[in-house]
């Protein structure tokens, strides 16, 4: 059986405009592909029309993988690639298969021997790293931390020790309606000496990128809002 391949295709963090963030020649082989895998097709639509396919919509494939789809599913993506067809992963924001249930089609294909092609684009991770002044020789993304009060609390004073034992910058994300909820929690449990980056809405006009110590931000507290975020600490 001949397979094609799968290429990683990311996607603008916000709603400019594709040529500002992604780079000239992942727009250029778009038009190459006609089959993707997205994690919503409405999205993916808007953002290849936006990036150059508008008028051809119509004649793309596109198929859902997303925090509901089961294992099962995602394995009869494997007949996408059959007769050596080419296919497109792109998430919602970013890259794809970093925090994002694409990686289990990556995982798929690694298993079956499909070549994997990632294209360069927009990370927030790397972007709010890049931009915080933390440790940037040592650090770890631990994504999303549990969203119950007492459990986040516990979780982010584990990473604050993890932190100072290791100088290594902390790196998490959250569902942007609770970005307000988790701020909050790290201003009340965290000590004051430890700093703490928050970078919302990179890329975009109104990016919003500071590093205080935990006791600066108390005196000046932000609303962050729905914007998506990045947090980083270093203790």
């Amino acid at each position: 059986m001949k397979y094609g391949k799968l290429y990683l295709i990311p996607s603008p963090l916000g709603e400019g405009a594709p040529s500002e963030v992604i780079p000239a020649p992942v727009l250029d082989f778009l038009p190459q592909l006609d089959c993707f895998v997205v994690e919503e097709v409405r999205t993916a639509r808007r953002y290849l029309s936006a990036a150059g396919l508008k008028g051809h919509i119509q004649d793309l494939e596109f198929h859902e993988l997303n925090e509901h789809t089961a294992p099962a599913e995602v394995e009869k993506y494997l007949q996408l690639f059959q007769d050596g067809r080419n296919v497109g992963l792109i998430s919602e924001a970013g890259l794809p298969a970093v925090a994002d249930p694409g990686a289990l089609l990556v995982a798929l294909c690694h298993r079956h021997d499909i070549e994997v092609v990632p294209f360069v684009g927009p990370s927030s991770l790397m972007l709010a790293l890049m931009a915080s002044g933390l440790n940037g020789q040592s650090f770890a993304f631990v994504g999303y931390i549990p969203a119950k009060t007492e459990e986040r609390r516990t979780a982010l004073r584990m990473l604050e020790k993890r932190s100072a034992t290791a100088r290594q910058t902390q790196i998490l994300i959250e569902t942007p309606y609770r970005n307000d909820a988790l701020l909050a929690d790290m201003l009340q449990c965290l000590n004051g000496h430890t700093r703490l980056c928050i970078a919302a809405n990179l890329t975009c006009p109104d990016a919003f990128i500071h590093t205080r110590t935990v006791a600066e931000w108390k005196r000046d507290v932000p609303v962050i809002g729905k914007r998506p975020c990045v947090f980083l600490l270093l203790a």
